[in-house]
């Protein structure tokens, strides 16, 4: 950000801009939405100045999202860390990968013509035609998870025992992992999204230096790096119905994907496939119990499951932000903003827009239209967004039916991340039917 922009620009208050980076804000949802609350009424794009990061831009309105999602040429992925990054560990990052960066190089990390071209390698196994004949097996996988949460005899801790697991076993059953892999991947994607909390993370502490963070989640992308290293040799030697055979054996440009490309890309299915979903789903049972008359309404109506499923998605807005940076100068919401320029791109808050979304702060299961931006918009948008409102919608229908009653046995705690978070920690009583 030049000194002319930096000198223009109105500059979000300290105490606000410390909220946007702080993993405890994120963990008190309350901090997080009336930071984002107080931003759209007050500096819906203004500029965060701090300590230890570049100064970046704050989008916090609906449809400025919506303008830089649909711009991919004026916005990219891929010039700069696409999630909000400290100046040293970009720094290490930079000196890690030889100048990128990114530890990975995923969808997510990629501009065209090359994001168009690794997309186009799994968009069929992700189009609604291809899992129309796989939702049978998911819903045999959700009926396991629904027994299982019965099986505790009313209370359990539903983030845990149900809302963690089922979608890792949707997501590693299409990828072709096998069941006993499963605590591992769990594991891993704890480490890779849940590095500043203290219950997720593998040292156990509330607060890293920014060294212990980027070498925990090196070590986490690296681990998924061998594992599927030993995938891939297995899938090309011995090709199976499973997405680890689509991307081993994938070609851009006419040459095999190369080995970087492919154990990233196994690394974005596997942990984007699982995380965003189990925090969708948990903060939707959640707004259930504290929301009583929405659950009636939809047990005396099961036709509402597909609003429920897409207010969960809005209420949970589970990628908090992605990083874009300017290509060109570009105006916005009367603001000059310069080539080179960082962006946050804040989902829960748009998801929380009052001019886009009437009583925000109430889940409302009939909600029409819900122009919820969970999934991104434009170029980028989430390739499983599909797999994900069949997974939830399956997984509702088969819940529903089976109990009478919801309520809290405990307090929510929501995961310290300012990337991807969700509920870590959810107990709830309920009354089988």
């Amino acid at each position: 950000m030049d000194t002319d922009t930096e000198a223009l620009a109105p500059v979000i208050p300290s105490e606000v801009a410390a909220t946007l980076v702080d993993p405890n804000a994120y963990a008190d949802i309350g901090r997080i939405t009336d930071a984002y609350s107080w931003l759209r009424q007050h500096m819906p794009l203004g500029v965060a100045k701090l300590r230890d990061f570049d100064p970046f831009w704050v989008v916090t309105k609906h449809a400025d999202i919506l303008e830089i999602s649909k711009n991919n040429k004026a916005f990219h992925n891929g010039d700069r860390a696409t999630i909000l990054t400290d100046q040293y560990t970009d720094a290490m990052v930079r000196y890690l990968r030889d100048g990128s960066p990114h530890l990975a190089r995923t969808m997510a990390h990629m501009d065209d013509p090359d994001h168009r071209k690794y997309r186009a390698l799994t968009s069929n196994w992700f189009m609604l035609s291809n899992l129309a004949h796989r939702e049978e097996a998911v819903r045999g996988i959700a009926r396991e998870f629904v027994d299982r949460m019965l099986s505790h005899q009313g209370e359990c801790d539903f983030a845990k025992d149900v809302a963690m697991l089922y979608p890792l076993r949707v997501i590693m059953q299409i990828l072709g992992v096998p069941i006993e892999d499963e605590p591992l991947m769990l594991k891993l994607t704890k480490q890779v999204f849940g590095s500043l909390d203290e219950d997720l993370n593998e040292s156990g502490k509330a607060k890293q230096t920014a060294e212990q963070g980027l070498f925990d989640l090196s070590k986490a992308v690296e681990t998924f790096f061998k594992y599927f290293d030993v995938i891939t040799r297995d899938r090309r030697a011995a090709p199976r119905d499973d997405l680890a055979t689509v991307i081993a054996n994938g070609t851009i440009d006419g040459e095999p994907i190369g080995n970087f490309e492919a154990m990233s890309y196994y690394s974005l299915v596997s942990t984007a496939g699982h995380d965003t979903v189990s925090a969708s789903i948990a903060d939707g049972i959640m707004a259930l119990c504290e929301f009583p008359e929405e659950f009636d309404k939809v047990k005396a109506d099961p036709t509402l499951i597909p609003g429920l499923v897409e207010e969960s998605i809005r209420w949970s807005s589970p990628v908090r932000h992605f990083m874009r940076t300017a290509t060109t100068d570009y105006q916005l919401r009367g603001q000059n903003i310069r080539a080179g320029d960082w962006l946050m791109i804040c989902y829960l808050s748009g998801d929380r827009d009052e001019e886009v979304f009437r009583d925000p702060f109430k889940f409302q299961i009939d909600r029409t239209p819900n122009k919820q931006l969970a999934f991104g918009f434009g170029g980028h948008m989430c390739l499983g967004q599909h797999l994900a409102r069949l997974e939830m919608r399956v997984f509702f229908e088969e819940l529903l039916p089976r109990i009478k009653s919801l309520s809290f046995a405990g307090k929510p705690e929501h995961s310290k991340a300012v990337f991807v978070g969700g509920l870590k920690a959810l107990p709830i009583r309920f009354e089988a039917a």
